[in-house]
């Protein structure tokens, strides 16, 4: 069975957020978070598995699976790029990321996003993590049967959700400015009014920290870092220990602050968590940021890319095919059987019927055999033309076929007068025509012979008479009179 929902998750060093985005309902329908902290076990496999099993006990399907990755586990960088096309700014990235922060980068995977830069060329926010540490995060994900469409900064997954739920004022131009603090993360991303990210940054937050002086100095440095130079409409704030003084941050940075509701802009139809999601509203917003990319064929800032590339739909094309392929086969060898068995059964009756036929053929036309380069219907009905014809006159018997109507004349006439004639015979030619030697007891008898063959319809072609030994021999050439 596909189902059409997909599997974000949030993953760090010792806990994950999982989300269940429903692709047809667009809203979240289910929820839970996983931790190794107080566990035995421990690395990507523990987590993984606690994953995999959570899943399994909500009985959740799903089509796809996105992984965002803690901003602990990656490094991020500011690159300009020459080129502002994705293919020629993915074949330079390597180098133009190298010659920036003047460090090998054979070793470590790379993702980035790209904006317009004024000058020309783009401005790139690169990504970089240990392509060791991305190997045994995905093996323990397909170990699971979790292979990732996406492994992404847990910050452009952060943006994306804030994008998709943020509702931009009509009429205002310019760029907000979204501060989201979990307990010990920070993000700060920049979004114009179409929706777009401007800019995007993490910092790792110490439990003492005071937060709201951390947004006052860290927030004038991120627009700084703005090519652009777009003016900020607003501040949204979102505290998940609910500690920042929004009141005092508008007087520090002259300009209008608002809390962000970021723990549930969307409506989670089902609740199947045992924890409060509540208490992890950034984890469970970053991991429904990462499910999005899927359900909305985003282009996104992909480690996979980078170093193994995803090949699951490929895969499961070309699995389709193959099914496909047997089950055409098979069909085609069942029809193929089915015709072959019945063109067997016709051709064992044709059979019988051509033997039946072909004797009765005999028995008709006097042992002559069916031929087999004509039709033997064709050949039947020509000789039934024939003996009508002759029935009715108007064909004469010739030919081999009436050489025994012939002799019956012959021997007709013969019997008429043999006594008469003292008739002897010494042979009878049936080659072509018949011929005909005897004698007679004389020249008188000889002609009354030759009346009574005329007589039996039987003309004399040719005649040869002498006397030899006292009778009058003969040799004779007959044939039947026309008509």
């Amino acid at each position: 069975m596909e189902f059409q929902n997909n599997l974000g998750i949030y993953l760090s060093r010792n806990s994950a957020s999982v989300v269940c985005f429903g692709v047809h309902q667009k809203s979240v329908l289910g929820c839970f978070s996983v931790s190794c902290e107080n566990t035995e076990q421990s690395g990507w496999q523990a987590m993984v598995n606690l994953i995999s099993s959570g899943c399994a006990e909500r009985g959740w399907g799903f089509s796809e699976v996105a992984v965002a990755l803690d901003c602990a586990m990656f490094m991020q960088h500011s690159v300009h790029s020459e080129f502002a096309e994705p293919k020629q700014i993915a074949a330079t990235i390597r180098f133009d990321t190298e010659e920036a922060i003047a460090a090998d980068v054979a070793d470590v995977a790379i993702a980035f996003t790209a904006t317009p830069a004024a000058g020309g060329g783009s401005e790139l926010t690169v990504f970089t993590a240990e392509k060791k540490m991305l190997t045994e995060i995905l093996a323990a994900l397909q170990s699971n049967n979790l292979d990732p469409v996406s492994i992404e900064p847990d910050v452009n997954c952060l943006a994306r959700f804030i994008s998709k739920n943020n509702v931009a004022t009509a009429g205002e131009q310019g760029a907000d400015l979204f501060a989201v603090l979990s307990k010990s993360r920070g993000y700060f991303i920049v979004l114009a009014k179409s929706q777009s990210c401007l800019k995007m940054r993490t910092f790792l937050l110490g439990r003492t920290q005071n937060k709201t002086e951390l947004i006052t100095r860290e927030a004038p440095l991120t627009l700084a870092l703005l090519s652009g130079g777009e003016n900020i409409n607003e501040l949204k704030v979102f505290d998940s220990e609910d500690s920042v003084d929004i009141v005092a941050l508008g007087e520090k940075l002259a300009v209008k602050v608002e809390a962000l509701d970021l723990a549930w802009t969307i409506q989670i139809e089902s609740q199947t968590s045992d924890d409060n999601d509540s208490e992890n509203p950034v984890g469970f917003a970053i991991a429904c940021g990462a499910a999005v990319s899927g359900a909305q064929k985003i282009t996104a800032a992909n480690f996979r890319d980078d170093f193994s590339p995803y090949q699951g739909r490929k895969l499961r094309i070309e699995k389709a095919i193959k099914i496909l392929s047997v089950l055409i086969t098979v069909f085609v060898l069942v029809i193929g059987m089915y015709f072959q068995m019945r063109l067997m059964q016709r051709n064992r009756y044709a059979n019988r019927l051509h033997k039946k036929l072909a004797k009765q053929y005999s028995d008709v036309m006097f042992t002559k055999k069916m031929p087999k380069d004509t039709s033997p219907a064709k050949k039947l009905a020509g000789e039934l033309r024939r003996i009508r014809d002759v029935k009715s006159g108007q064909l004469s018997i010739t030919g081999k076929e009436a050489v025994s109507a012939k002799l019956i004349l012959l021997l007709n006439a013969f019997n008429g007068c043999a006594s008469k004639t003292n008739l002897q015979i010494d042979t009878i030619g049936i080659a072509g025509k018949i011929t005909v030697a005897g004698s007679t007891s004389g020249r008188k008898k000889t002609l009354e012979l030759f009346k009574a063959i005329k007589k039996g319809k039987l003309d004399i072609l040719q005649q040869r008479i002498d006397e030899k030994g006292g009778r009058d021999n003969f040799t004779i050439t007959v044939a039947p009179q026309n008509g």
